[in-house]
């Protein structure tokens, strides 16, 4: 019998370094397409492999998808420009990657084929107070980031056969590394700085960790039938923080950080919420690393990454 077959679009980037070896590793054939925008090179070690292949292209070029996605049954649209400030610098590129490359997919694969779909739970803009955002809760961008991948998800959820997971900030160690995720970029300026200077500390936001993306993937192929055509958060159930928790956390592990708030001046990232991860908890979910893991694991990173090569902008 022959093993599925899985394109993962933008598969060398941050959650593709941890998540394609992972599907590997699960009996999946995997192809990944990438334009490797940012000259890395995570999945190296994985050319040895039979069961692997990688393309150079872009995913918005139907001609480039059209061969690749024929012998798909799972298809994994990571290729995005990710987080509001790389948007906001090339608008044109956003729209075009996180929306309009998935209504092309969409368009171009046949009704049994699966789509997993990755979008932000930033979607959800300013949450009420004390009121957790479930997927029912209405999604209110406000950044153009977020507003791309709430529409990809709507084309891969009305073209059906998909699951979407709305996924929390994500933290982490990995190949392709970022450091302009929240946690990351507050633990790397406590390693380094010993300091940051917070603007509205009170704002709150979800966390995962980057290996417990790829687990809720794994989890939504082995129970597709049961979670296709939904959406679901994915979060840390117990990291619903403020960036002044988040901080007081990360002291935790190193003592010597300090984190005043700044006396003037506002934070341009506004999203403001807290989530509630019980939908996917339901199906039998549950993240396995937790965010103190996290910070001790990106501790030992720094020891070893000084530079800011893994930024997005």
């Amino acid at each position: 019998m022959a093993k599925p077959s899985v394109l993962v679009t933008g598969g060398a980037g941050y959650l593709g370094s941890i998540m394609v070896p992972e599907l590997l590793n699960a009996g999946y054939r995997v192809t990944v397409l990438d334009n490797f925008m940012f000259r890395q090179s995570p999945l190296n070690h994985l050319c040895v492999n039979p069961d692997f292949d990688v393309q150079r292209g872009d995913a918005r070029d139907e001609a480039v998808l059209r061969p690749l996605i024929k012998n798909a049954d799972y298809v994994i649209p990571l290729a995005a420009l990710v987080g509001a400030p790389l948007c906001s610098i090339d608008q044109p590129g956003a729209i075009g990657i996180n929306r309009d490359a998935v209504v092309t997919l969409t368009r171009n694969l046949s009704k049994d084929q699966r789509i997993l779909m990755p979008i932000t739970n930033s979607g959800y803009g300013i949450g009420e107070k004390d009121k957790f955002c479930t997927e029912e809760t209405p999604l209110r961008p406000i950044s153009l980031y977020g507003r791309t991948k709430v529409e990809a998800e709507q084309a891969a959820l009305e073209r059906g056969n998909a699951i979407s997971f709305r996924l929390a900030t994500v933290f982490g160690m990995a190949p392709r590394l970022r450091l302009d995720l929240l946690v990351n970029d507050f633990v790397y300026r406590a390693v380094f700085d010993r300091a940051v200077v917070l603007f509205e500390p009170h704002f709150k936001r979800n966390f995962i960790h980057v290996r417990d993306v790829t687990r809720a993937f794994l989890h939504g192929m082995s129970n597709f039938e049961t979670m296709r055509d939904q959406a679901y958060n994915v979060g840390l159930s117990d990291a619903n923080l403020s960036k002044q928790e988040l901080c007081e956390r990360i002291k935790r592990h190193l003592p010597a950080f300090v984190f005043p708030e700044a006396p003037v001046g506002e934070d341009p990232d506004k999203r403001d919420y807290i989530v509630s991860n019980a939908k996917i908890e339901a199906t039998g979910f549950q993240p396995a690393f937790s965010l103190d893991a996290g910070i001790q694991e990106l501790i030992k990173g720094y020891r070893m990454i000084r530079n800011s090569l893994y930024g997005n902008v």
